[in-house]
C-alpha cells in the first residue's frame, strides 16, 4: 500500500490517481477489526504526504476514507461471497472513490474539455486497468487462499492418517496373533512384532529388515522348516489367495490359521493378502483338561451319591445283627462285634469319602485357633498315653480370630495329630505350634517319626494312597479340601528318618 502511495500522483499533470487505495480496500475487506483501523490511519497518513505535491486541500476525498464505514460494514457478508461477490463488492468502492477524484482534480483547475483526446483516452484506459487489477488481485487472492485451505486441509487429513496407521500398528502389534501381509507377489510387506518374536526363537538375530521384501518360502527357508503336509498347505492357499479359516497341526503345536485377500478398490494395482495365526495348544490342553474335570466330577457326584445310598441298607443290617446278637446263643458275641466294628469301620470311610467330595461351604464363625486346640488337647494328650508319647503346646502370644467352622477345623486337627502318633514310635513327641506370619494365623503339626520319602511326599494328597495297614487314604485329602475352602494351604516338609512338619495356614478374619 505504501509503495502504491509513493506511485500515485496526476496524470498528465491535470488528473489524481491514488494507486495506495486497491491494496488498501483489499486488506480492510480481508483484515480484522484491528488491522482495519491501522489501515484507515495508515491511508490518511501516507495520503497527507503524497497530496502535498498535487491537491494538498483534498487530501480526506483522495483518501478514500469516506468510504471506510462502507467497507468496514460489508468485510462480513464480503468474506462469504463467491470471486465474483467479491469483484463487485471492491469495484462498488473504487468506482465513487475514482469518481471523488475526478472531482477534485477538478476542483483543482483540471477542465476535461480542454484536455488533449489521446491523453483523456489513456486515462480512461487508466481508469478500466484500475477496476481490472482490484478484480485480478482479488482473483489472486482467492485462488492463493483455496490452495491454502487445500494444503491445510491435506495436511491435517495426512497427520490424522499417519496418527490411524500408528494406532492400527501399535493395536496388531500388542494382540496376541501372528501377523503377517503379503503382496501379489506373495511377498512379505508387513508383520507384526508377535510374529518377530516368535522368529526370533527359533532365529536369533534375525531383523524386520531381512525378512520384508522376501518372500513366504524365504521366510520357511530362513527358519529352517521341514516341509510338512501342514505347511504344504499353508502355501496352497497362500498361492490360490482365497479365503481359508483351518485349525491344523504344526510341529506338535495346535495353530489356527486365518488367510483374507484384501479387494483393492483399484482393479489393476494388486491386492493384499494377510495371514493371522494364533497359537492354540495351551488353550487346547486347558480345554481337554477342563472336559476331563468336568467327567470326574460327574463321576464324584455319582458315586458320592451311590455311596450316601449305601449307608441306609448298612444301618438296617447293623441294627437286625443287634437284634440278632441279643437272641443268639452264648459264645457268638465276639463274631457279631467284628462284624459291627467293620460295618461302623465302612461307614466311617463313607463319611470321610462324602466330606471330601463335598464342594460347598459350611457355617463360618469367628473362632480363635488357641481355643480349638485347649478344647482337642485333652483327648490328644489320652491317646498320647496310650502309646507312651508326649504332646507339647507352643502357642504364640496372641493370635487374631479366624472365620472357619469350628468342626471342620477340629476334624483337621485331630487328623493330623493323630496321624503324626503313629508315625512315631513310643517315646515320640508331637508338637502343636502356632504363629502369625504375614497376616496368616499358622498351625505347624511336628512328630518326631521316621520321616517320608520323596515318592511318598508326591503322593501324599492323592485319594486312597497311604502307608498304613488299615488306613483309607481319605484322611489328608480330607484336610486339604477342608483347608481350601477355607481359603487356606497345607504345606508339608519331612526329612526321611528325621520327622515331618505339617503347616496349616488360614486366612485371618482381617483379610
Amino acid at each position: 500500500m505504501l509503495l502504491c502511495t509513493l506511485l500515485s500522483g496526476k496524470m498528465f499533470g491535470v488528473l489524481y490517481i491514488n494507486w495506495g487505495l486497491l491494496p488498501a480496500y483489499i486488506g480492510i475487506l480481508y483484515g480484522s477489526s484491528r488491522t482495519r483501523t491501522g489501515l484507515a490511519a495508515l491511508m490518511l497518513g501516507s495520503m497527507y504526504l503524497s497530496s502535498l505535491r498535487d491537491v494538498p486541500g483534498h487530501i480526506l476525498l483522495n483518501s478514500g476514507l469516506l468510504l471506510c464505514p462502507l467497507l468496514f460494514g460489508m468485510s462480513g457478508k464480503f468474506r462469504l461471497g463467491t470471486i465474483t461477490e467479491k469483484i463487485l463488492v471492491l469495484w462498488a468502492a473504487l468506482v465513487p472513490s475514482l469518481v471523488l477524484m475526478a472531482y477534485t482534480s477538478a476542483e483543482s483547475g483540471w477542465n476535461y474539455r480542454d484536455t488533449d483526446m489521446r491523453h483523456m483516452l489513456l486515462i480512461s484506459i487508466t481508469m478500466v486497468v484500475y477496476l481490472t487489477v482490484g478484480a485480478l488481485y482479488i482473483y489472486l487472492l482467492e485462488t492463493a487462499w483455496d490452495k491454502l485451505e487445500v494444503d491445510g486441509r491435506i495436511a491435517s487429513l495426512s497427520e490424522k492418517f499417519r496418527q490411524e496407521t500408528d494406532n492400527l500398528r501399535q493395536i496388531t502389534d500388542m494382540v496376541p496373533l501372528s501377523i503377517i501381509a503379503l503382496d501379489d507377489n506373495l511377498r512379505i510387506i508387513r508383520l507384526n512384532e508377535t510374529l518377530m518374536d516368535k522368529i526370533l526363537t527359533r532365529s536369533p538375530g534375525v531383523s524386520k529388515g531381512d525378512i520384508v521384501n522376501r518372500t513366504a518360502f524365504d521366510l520357511i527357508h530362513m527358519l529352517k522348516l521341514t516341509m510338512t503336509p501342514e505347511i504344504d498347505q499353508m502355501l496352497s492357499i497362500i498361492q490360490r489367495k482365497q479365503r481359508a479359516a483351518e485349525t491344523i497341526l504344526c510341529y506338535g503345536r495346535v495353530i489356527h490359521f486365518m488367510a483374507t485377500p484384501l479387494a483393492s478398490k483399484d482393479k489393476n494395482k494388486p491386492g493384499v493378502m494377510v495371514i493371522v495365526m494364533q497359537d492354540m495348544t495351551e488353550e487346547e490342553k486347558i480345554r481337554s483338561e477342563l472336559s476331563h474335570v468336568e467327567r470326574l466330577s460327574l463321576v464324584g457326584q455319582m458315586a458320592a451319591g451311590i455311596t450316601h445310598e449305601i449307608r441306609n441298607p448298612m444301618a438296617v443290617v447293623r441294627g437286625f445283627l443287634q437284634l440278632m446278637n441279643e437272641k443268639c446263643p452264648p459264645g457268638l458275641e465276639s463274631y457279631f462285634q467284628i462284624v459291627m466294628e467293620e460295618l461302623d469301620r465302612a461307614n466311617g470311610i463313607i463319611n470321610d469319602f462324602l466330606s471330601l467330595a463335598r464342594s460347598g461351604m459350611s457355617t463360618k464363625e469367628d473362632v480363635n485357633l488357641h481355643v480349638l486346640l485347649e478344647e482337642l488337647a485333652p483327648l490328644l494328650w489320652a491317646d498320647a498315653n496310650l502309646r507312651g508319647q508326649s504332646v507339647e503346646l507352643n502357642l504364640c502370644e496372641s493370635l487374631p480370630a479366624l472365620r472357619v467352622n469350628s468342626k471342620e477345623i477340629k476334624q483337621v486337627i485331630l487328623n493330623l495329630g493323630r496321624n503324626a502318633m503313629e508315625a512315631m514310635q513310643p517315646k515320640g513327641v508331637l508338637t502343636l505350634e502356632t504363629r502369625q506370619v504375614l497376616g496368616r494365623a499358622e498351625l505347624l503339626v511336628k512328630d518326631t517319626g521316621s520321616g517320608m520319602t520323596e515318592t511318598e511326599l508326591a503322593k501324599l494328597f492323592t485319594p486312597f494312597f497311604t502307608t498304613k495297614e488299615q488306613g483309607t487314604g481319605l484322611g489328608l485329602p480330607l484336610c486339604l479340601s477342608i483347608i481350601e475352602r477355607h481359603g487356606g494351604t497345607i504345606t508339608v516338609n519331612s526329612i526321611h528318618g528325621a520327622g515331618t512338619v505339617f503347616t496349616v495356614s488360614l486366612p485371618c478374619e482381617s483379610e
